[in-house]
């Protein structure tokens, strides 16, 4: 009995001794973590390697993944705390424009001093106003569209810097932000089919521009007066994101098409009893046509590029965080676990987990759809309709 006494005094002690060390452990490294990008105004090698897979993944896998992405003409902008920089784009105009505001930012756009990309010149102006920089999205120089993203580097930082913000003081120094961050940012496969994310963005602006004006229009007038936090209209989403969680899931082609017809009948009796405008529908559909399919393409092309069939360049090699896109099976295995997750979700995010999956239920049900995804007023769930034949 004593020994049983000292077992229970002893494994509390331990317990307590164990978190503090790991507390101790946090603090200790929290004190190695960068405030800057290692290297500010130019592009550092792994940028300029990230980059350059990044546009022969897309060069290589993009027409499989949407006709035309592959061989589309896309500059690419990103950006530290400091500088953006613009790559592919031979003696641009100055500047970038706001999608779809129309705004004309930033100044004049110089040749990197001493430095290339691809053995071609690559330009950079200072970013004066830590507010406004090109975002992660797309924008527009002169006439063309160009894809935008923070640098590797700088994503983990600033995103650092607001988590450390947003803790009570007494957390702050001990929080394990590498272990976190790296959970949430993955490594360089994940970080590259992100700018090919904001690639299709692009490509998105390209091809059906005012689609695209109006989605991020409808966004910014009615994203505040979507009822997030009504619970019966969180019940009803939680049935279409668990139907649509099955219908990824499953490998059948008579099972898939049965849930789409479940989930765009439970579609339709949300709405109905929520009594959602025409207008909140619209936000609905044009989110999940906008984030959905980047999310998508995003996803799609990492599953193709894990198929074995394709090589990164080599000089991906040195990228110690780069697992040539072995890891795709786990992360599907994550976004198809969250979709559930996103019906108590604040914001659009939902958007981009119900279209992605909608994208993927279209192509095993409707092998032709892209041919009309970029058409006028045509929706994922319209296209989702005509595939089972509602």
């Amino acid at each position: 009995m004593k020994k049983v006494r000292k077992l229970l005094v002893i494994i509390p002690i331990t317990i307590v001794g164990l978190l503090v060390l790991l507390i101790a452990v946090s603090a200790i490294s929290n004190l190695g973590l960068p405030q800057k990008s290692p290297v500010v105004e130019n592009l550092s090698e792994t940028d300029k390697i990230r980059l350059a897979e990044t546009m022969h993944l897309r060069q290589t896998l993009g027409n499989a993944v949407w006709p035309g992405w592959g061989q589309a003409d896309i500059p690419a902008i990103v950006y530290n705390e400091a500088y953006a920089f613009l790559v592919g784009y031979p003696q641009p105009p100055a500047g970038w424009i706001k999608v779809p505001a129309g705004l004309k930012r930033g100044g004049e756009w110089e040749i990197v001093p001493d430095d290339t990309f691809d053995n071609q010149p690559y330009y950079r102006q200072k970013l004066t106003d830590p507010d406004v920089t090109p975002q992660a999205f797309t924008v527009m120089v002169g006439e063309r569209w160009v894809s935008s993203l923070q640098t590797r580097d700088w994503a983990t930082i600033s995103l650092m810097q607001t988590i450390r913000q947003d803790l009570p003081s007494i957390l702050q120094p001990v929080f394990p932000y590498r272990l976190f961050l790296g959970q949430l940012l993955g490594g360089s496969d994940k970080y590259i089919t992100l700018t090919a994310h904001e690639a299709f963005h692009a490509y998105e602006g390209m091809q059906a521009p005012e689609k695209l004006a109006a989605a991020e229009n409808i966004s910014i007038q009615y994203e505040n007066q979507y009822p997030w936090d009504d619970p019966t209209l969180q019940n009803e989403w939680q049935k279409e994101l668990d139907l649509l969680t099955q219908a990824l899931q499953t490998t059948d082609p008579a099972k898939t098409k049965e849930l789409a017809r479940q989930f765009l009948s439970s579609r339709t009796a949300r709405r109905d009893a929520a009594n959602l405008s025409t207008n909140l529908v619209g936000y609905e559909q044009q989110r999940e046509w906008e984030e959905g399919l980047a999310r998508y393409a995003e996803l799609e092309i990492w599953r193709l590029a894990s198929s074995g069939d394709y090589t990164p360049i080599p000089e991906t090699s040195v990228l110690t965080d780069f697992d040539q896109y072995a890891g795709f099976d786990n992360r599907w295995s994550q976004e198809i676990g969250q979709i559930s997750r996103m019906a108590d979700d604040q914001g659009d995010g939902r958007f981009y987990y119900s279209g992605m999956a909608q994208a993927f239920m279209l192509d095993r049900l409707m092998p032709d759809w892209k041919q009309k995804a970029f058409n006028e007023g045509v929706w994922l769930e319209d296209l989702l309709a005509e595939a089972v034949g509602n």
